[in-house]
């Protein structure tokens, strides 16, 4: 692990598996909230982050934050825009920040070197400068100015509802077990999600 990064953001790089612009904006956004709210990690759900894209920072929010998909307090909604919002439950206190334009800017070649890098298509110089770019792009992003980087928001939330553990049924088609509340009803049986779309006109 490289040294030169603080210990917090070794481990999202650890959880990660790789450091680049993406996982060093959600790391900042989660840095930036747990100073604006006085708030750390999440044993359990009193942090509840609600993020609106499913890319590289979400890892750091999780890392850093402790709000994840299996303990429920992280909210996926798929709108593909870098905004994190993060609330406390107990002091009904919240965050918004929203990534402003700029961080992930590229110019023409540096853009067609990225294309290239990842669609596993560049030379080995490419590769170097591409890495190169990254790197560079992740030292600015962490030298920025938070408000620079995000329009930060203080909102008074409705944190939502606390996860629930429902009854498990089972599907009449496949014989997979599934949620009661993810069940279908096709043909008068209990059916899962995938079972159910089956239904097709020849399409």
């Amino acid at each position: 692990m490289n040294n030169e990064y603080p210990s917090d953001l070794q481990e999202a790089i650890k959880f990660h598996g790789h450091l680049c612009p993406g996982l060093a904006i959600g790391y900042r956004a989660a840095k930036a909230a747990q100073a604006r709210l006085g708030i750390d990690r999440a044993e359990d759900e009193e942090l509840v982050a609600v993020v609106e894209s499913d890319g590289c920072g979400i890892d750091a929010v999780q890392a850093l934050l402790s709000c994840t998909l299996g303990k429920g307090n992280l909210i996926y909604r798929d709108y593909g825009k870098q905004v994190y919002t993060v609330i406390g439950r107990k002091r009904g206190v919240g965050v918004r920040l929203a990534m402003k334009p700029g961080p992930f800017r590229r110019t023409p070649e540096q853009e067609a070197v990225f294309q290239r890098a990842v669609n596993g298509e560049a030379s080995e110089e490419e590769e170097k400068a591409f890495r190169e770019f990254q790197k560079k792009r992740v030292d600015e992003i962490l030298a920025e100015d938070v408000n620079e980087l995000f329009k930060i928001e203080d909102i008074s939330p409705t944190p939502p509802g606390k996860a629930r553990i429902f009854k498990s049924v089972t599907c009449e088609l496949c014989g997979e077990t599934i949620m009661e509340p993810r069940a279908r009803i096709r043909d008068g049986k209990v059916v899962c999600i995938p079972c159910s779309e089956t239904y097709s006109r020849g399409w």
